[in-house]
């Protein structure tokens, strides 16, 4: 990567008080900025600002990209990504950048500022801009350059190294024509990228797992070109062989042959009860393996390694900090669905991804920590863990999922022809769900709460949620956990206040979906939850209770129409959960995990809050 030259005598000579850092630095120059005209361009500390002294030319354009507004006056550093200097006739990256002012005088100089402007239909959508200064003086452009470059690297959360996988086969197998587009952004805001092409299944994790602490600190962040499934596979490849969480929550009765339930007693198909526990009898796993004074328990699950990891192995080098500010994650989208990055920067799209990045953005994400205890019915006690970032769906999502595998050859379009195949075998699955109970979620359980209320005012339209969307610089996901000292959350699972207990429901379900984030995409625009927030420290527990296929098709549509009530029926139950419990009670039993097929007859997962850091800033409407 070609580094920026060293200036720093011309800087100081047009600047002398460039280095210092008492007051506001102010300085002005004469210059032509293209579509425009002559303008001031002023220096200050926190962007710079331009006046016109000539009445604007006629419009040109340059490189294809979106010339600047007659009307913009200002551009923040912290919008910035790039300034570069032109050398030559105005040749940027070998195009011809045609300024109004080389008809004029064929020796001016030139340099660029890159920006975004934000789309006035769709605010979290993000266009590249050029701004185009010319002077006849070299020495003139060059200082500018340079006194922008210190300004642009004083932000230390921008990153300067990032690791790529690209994987050719996601969405429509066009990974590497989605990198090759926005790798110039990268270029130019001299972000150093080592890119690898993934040639198999499981070749970004082996990767991940095995790449040294030293190696893996070099890098400020992994980028994953590719979909929610590709993104899984390399947050799997870092977190379990690394991520030591001892404390996997579960009821106390997990491990009970099937059908046996001696804590409380619920009759299929029937709304979830609640059952209090003794104080004694704790809610998570009691036996022989061994807990500590919280009542979660300790494993050892330091045998999985390889191609079945679990908790990280004890003489391994743990040197490198979950969670880690500094190092953090992003997508390329180019999957099929790209719910995460709907959830995180609110718009489906490479240029607003790839300005997230370079620009240093940063959120919090939860990550849920799935144990599968059982592959069969049959199977022998064996855990097995994986982490998800977005979702973990049975039942309809599964079949969806094991049926879309068979038509791969039709691209993001089997999803499509899978669901439509399952919607209409209209299957039902006979399991068992315990959910652990928050505060927030008693009320859901008072007698007549108002389902058949909440029902009509949907249909009237009148029953928006009053919860908080998650959107940029969030209150909920920015509050303090307990006990934490810092804004950043601290990524540890829930802690239960005393007296917590478990709630099961036991019946014939179509679906069981854990939703971490909202999950928005083009197909549901709000999400499966929409309320659902990035760093909280819960899930979203959807349970879809067997119902004519009628009602579950006016569910689906609820799914699919902005503004759309899809919780609000008799066979929905929804609960918000810092973790659960599943068990089937059939001889099938395939998961969803962001994307990805996993099967399980027995499992648990909790949420870690804010376990990693994301590149993103969080939707703005």
């Amino acid at each position: 990567m070609e580094k920026t030259g060293d200036a720093g005598g011309i800087a100081d000579e047009f600047f002398p008080n460039a280095q210092a850092d008492v007051g506001p630095l102010v300085s002005s120059t004469n210059l032509f900025l293209d579509k425009v005209g002559e303008v001031v361009l002023t220096c200050h500390s926190d962007g710079l600002s331009w006046k016109l002294l000539e009445p604007p030319d006629d419009d040109r354009t340059c490189l294809g990209l979106k010339q600047i507004s007659r009307t913009a006056t200002e551009v923040k550093f912290s919008d910035v990504y790039a300034v570069e200097l032109m050398h030559g006739s105005g040749r940027v990256n070998g195009a011809k950048c045609f300024s109004l002012h080389d008809c004029h005088d064929s020796k001016m100089y030139h340099f660029s500022v890159h920006s975004f402007e934000r789309s006035k239909s769709q605010p979290s959508l993000l266009t590249l801009v050029m701004y185009a200064f010319s002077h006849n003086n070299m020495e003139t452009c060059q200082m500018w350059v340079n006194r922008i470059n210190d300004s642009l690297n004083k932000d230390i959360g921008r990153p300067k190294n990032l690791l790529v996988f690209v994987n050719p086969f996601s969405g429509k197998a066009n990974g590497f024509k989605t990198w090759e587009t926005v790798a110039p952004i990268f270029s130019r805001a001299k972000v150093k990228t080592k890119v690898i092409a993934t040639e198999r299944a499981g070749h970004a994790f082996d990767v991940m797992a095995s790449m040294a602490v030293k190696d893996l600190k070099s890098y400020d962040g992994v980028l994953a070109v590719g979909g929610d499934g590709f993104f899984n596979e390399i947050l799997n490849g870092f977190l379990l062989s690394r991520h030591n969480a001892p404390n996997l929550p579960t009821p106390s009765d997990f491990f009970q042959p099937v059908g046996t339930n001696s804590v409380v007693n619920v009759t299929n198909d029937a709304p979830a009860e609640a059952s209090h526990q003794d104080e004694d009898q704790s809610p998570f796993l009691s036996g022989s393996r061994s807990h500590n004074g919280s009542g979660l328990m300790n494993l050892n699950l330091s045998k999985f390694t390889g191609s079945d990891p679990g908790l990280s192995n004890p003489d391994q080098d743990h040197a490198f900090p979950i969670p880690s500010e500094r190092f953090r994650f992003g997508i390329i989208p180019a999957g099929s669905t790209d719910s995460i990055v709907m959830c995180t920067t609110g718009a489906r799209d490479t240029i607003t991804s790839s300005l997230h990045i370079v620009l240093g953005k940063r959120v919090c994400l939860d990550i849920a920590r799935v144990v599968r205890w059982k592959t069969t019915s049959t199977s022998t006690i064996e855990p097995f863990v994986r982490y998800a970032a977005s979702f973990a769906g049975y039942g309809f999502y599964g079949d969806v999922i094991t049926e879309s595998e068979k038509y791969r050859f039709m691209g993001p379009k089997r999803y499509d022809y899978a669901g439509t195949k399952v919607f209409l075998r209209h299957r039902s699955y006979e399991a068992e769900v315990a959910y652990l109970e928050v505060e927030s979620e008693k009320t859901k359980l008072l007698p007549e709460n108002g389902r058949p209320l909440e029902r009509i005012r949907a249909f009237l339209g009148q029953n928006k949620s009053d919860n908080l969307v998650c959107r940029k610089n969030c209150k909920v996901c920015n509050t303090k956990p307990n006990g934490a000292t810092t804004r950043t959350p601290n990524a540890m699972p829930y802690s239960h206040p005393k007296g917590a207990r478990w709630l099961k429901s036991r019946g014939n379900f179509l679906s069981v979906g854990a939703a971490i984030i909202s999950n928005r995409n083009e197909k549901a625009p709000d999400g499966l939850v929409a309320d659902a927030h990035l760093s909280d420290g819960f899930l979203h527990l959807i349970l879809i209770r067997n119902c004519p296929r009628a009602l579950y098709l006016w569910h689906l549509t609820q799914l699919a129409r902005r503004g759309g009530e899809p919780l609000n029926f008799e066979f929905v139950e929804h609960h918000k959960t810092p973790a659960f419990a599943f068990t089937s009670f059939g001889n099938e039993s395939v998961w969803n995990l962001d994307g990805e097929l996993f099967q399980a007859h027995q499992l648990s997962a909790q949420v870690f809050r804010g376990l990693i850091s994301y590149f993103a800033s969080g939707p703005e409407v």
